[in-house]
């Protein structure tokens, strides 16, 4: 499909054929990003395309205006959480128009934006930007962001790394100085196996990975209690959990093997590290020795599987200023989930999260958006380029 500037698309009519594709992260995005490429030939926009190793999924970075470093970028993932097991009322790849809402996999968080971004391209094109508008299209985020660290590789490369970052995740167009990282850790302890009835010849897994799991607990209620705490977050501290736990086979045989995978949402300036490590040293301490005695073999292992920076932008900052007059908003926000803003900044880019829709319509069966907030957002992209690019 070749779409020119005498053809221009509305934000809804991108959104519908976004959401036709099954991007779910699981999936190959390869048919999405070249219907992409193909809307932005159309209008001869400058991109580099970023691919994964796998050749099944790629992210994208288009330039108007200078083809330079600096200005701004415009970002939002395409791939989206499953639909399996949610109690949809209708094809979850075909948008509905009901009574102002939108509703499709995706509509909201967060293809509604990258729609919207995709519409302004004509007008960003008829400005005279005197720096470069950039637009970021990636991958997995709702995994592991390896398309937004994909995407800054190739920022590396190219050497085209803009300043300014808005990162258009559902905020009810309400800006978001500042989200919680995050880190997950896979725990496998290892005992030793026999019989339940003489359980002193064994090591119970499980019964360790239960006396962790107190600690675990013990420390989430401690953090509650005694902070740090940061105003603006909610909960205002760092927060732990563990979310699944495996182990055992049979009553009667002591478990060798168990597992569990627990998280820490922690507040900017709070490392995830020191608690990870703190827990370590008290399983090391308390209750590796007694399984140890038993067979040296035996104890805890620990994966990093998952680590999501957090991000802090000031509040008198002039990319904060920019998005409250464009929105007209008077206040500012945070936020306890994670997004591609915190790699953004981490690579030195301030970075903000403004977008249309509400997080509490992400995910959802029947999954949606207000017109309303894509028109804001229509508003919103066009006036950030006229007041940081013009």
């Amino acid at each position: 499909m070749q779409t020119t500037r005498e053809t221009p698309r509305t934000t809804i009519a991108l959104l519908e054929r976004l959401v036709s594709f099954d991007s779910t992260s699981r999936n190959s995005n390869l048919q999405l990003i070249d219907y992409i490429r193909d809307y932005l030939d159309g209008f001869g926009v400058f991109y580099r395309v970023a691919g994964d190793p796998s050749g099944q999924k790629a992210a994208l970075h288009a330039i108007i205006g200078p083809l330079e470093a600096g200005g701004m970028a415009l970002s939002g993932h395409v791939d989206t959480v499953p639909v399996d097991g949610q109690a949809w009322t209708g094809d979850p790849f075909a948008m509905r128009r009901q009574d102002g809402r939108l509703i499709a996999r995706g509509s909201c968080d967060m293809k509604g934006f990258v729609a919207s971004c995709l519409a302004a391209v004509p007008d960003f094109m008829a400005r005279p930007l005197r720096r470069p508008l950039h637009l970021f299209i990636s991958y997995d985020e709702e995994t592991d962001c390896t398309g937004a660290k994909r995407l800054i590789r190739d920022l590396d490369e190219s050497g085209l790394r803009p300043s300014l970052c808005i990162v258009g995740e559902p905020s009810g167009m309400q800006p978001i100085l500042a989200h919680k990282g995050k880190l997950n850790l896979n725990v496998t302890v290892r005992g030793l196996t026999g019989h339940s009835s003489d359980p002193a010849k064994g090591v119970n897994a499980v019964h360790a990975a239960g006396e962790a799991i107190a600690l675990v607990a013990a420390e989430a209620r401690r953090l509650a209690a005694e902070g740090p705490f940061e105003d603006g977050f909610d909960p205002p501290h760092t927060t732990i959990h563990v979310g699944t736990v495996q182990g055992g086979s049979i009553l009667n045989i002591i478990p060798e093997h168990a597992a569990f995978a627990m998280e820490w949402r922690h507040i900017p300036g709070d490392s995830p590290y020191r608690h990870m490590d703190c827990l370590r040293s008290v399983v090391a301490g308390t209750i590796e020795p007694a399984m140890k005695a038993v067979r040296p073999e035996c104890g805890f292992s620990y994966e990093i599987c998952l680590e999501m920076p957090g991000m802090k932008l000031a509040d008198g900052h002039a990319l904060t200023e920019a998005v409250k007059q464009v929105t007209g908003s008077n206040s500012t926000g945070k936020v306890s989930y994670g997004t591609e803003g915190g790699f953004f900044e981490q690579a030195g880019i301030a970075t903000i999260i403004c977008g249309p829709g509400h997080i509490a319509q992400a995910h959802l069966p029947d999954e949606w958006i207000a017109e309303s907030e894509l028109h804001a957002c229509d508003r919103f992209v066009r006036g950030m380029a006229d007041r940081l690019l013009v």
